[in-house]
């Protein structure tokens, strides 16, 4: 449905306060690991001047949706306390990045049975670290709460991260990898770690892609409630109606 109220019938919704921030912070992270690629150490306070100085060129291109002025602050505020409790959890002296905000693309290929779907997959990892052990795939999520995330929950997308990474490269990764920045009062940052993609989960990938594919093929826009209905915009305008 999801899928439908975006790209056929093309409904634009302001961006909600919590899904900017999850911009801003991906942003100034992106900022932070450009510069270590090249051997920058950035600070503290040059990423808030960056998130500070983008911020009214962000609000407006987002059409982000505030209640009021203060809340707007509070939100500034939030952001840049999220960034703070980052460079506390994560060491300035952790692998160099292979890729930062990398965009991958890829013929869809089945890499257990060789069938071409016929598309390409296109995805963008967040980061990817050279570590001593292998290449780690990592994405930055921000989150209410603080709680491990549900495995399987983020799973076509990790095994998505995979199946680039190893069709662009030839090397299969070590270590995949959620960092969660937690708008708890005390903000905080959790690290999920996950291991390398299996057979398995390439084989349950592409089931689900082919299933997926033959819904779209036949205009099926299916009402599938779940847990991703939190964080859609459009589940109180547009999914019952």
């Amino acid at each position: 449905m999801k899928f439908k109220f975006c790209y056929i019938d093309g409904i634009r919704r302001p961006t909600t306060p919590s899904l900017f921030v999850g911009q801003l912070v991906h942003a100034a992270l992106e900022h932070l690991y450009r510069h270590r690629m090249l051997g920058v150490q950035l600070e503290l306070a040059d990423l808030i001047a960056r998130i500070d100085n983008t911020w009214d060129e962000s609000v407006l291109a987002e059409e982000a949706a505030f209640e009021n002025h203060a809340q707007q602050e509070a939100l500034r505020q939030q952001t840049a306390e999220l960034i703070a409790a980052y460079l506390q959890r994560v060491p300035a002296d952790e692998p160099r990045p292979l890729a930062v905000e990398a965009t991958m693309e890829v013929p869809l290929l089945d890499p257990l049975s060789g069938e071409d779907l016929g598309i390409p997959l296109l995805g963008i990892a967040d980061l990817i670290l050279d570590a001593e052990e292998g290449p780690v795939i990592v994405d930055f999520k921000t989150s209410s709460r603080s709680a491990p995330p549900l495995e399987i929950s983020h799973e076509i997308q990790l095994s998505c991260y995979s199946l680039l990474f190893r069709a662009l490269t030839g090397r299969a990764e070590a270590e995949l990898q959620i960092r969660s920045l937690v708008k708890t009062k005390t903000p905080k940052v959790d690290v999920h770690r996950y291991p390398a993609r299996s057979a398995a989960h390439f084989s349950r990938l592409f089931a689900i892609l082919r299933e997926y594919l033959d819904a779209l093929d036949r205009g099926r826009f299916n009402f599938r409630p779940g847990w991703g209905c939190s964080m859609c915009d459009f589940r109180q305008t547009h999914c019952h109606g």
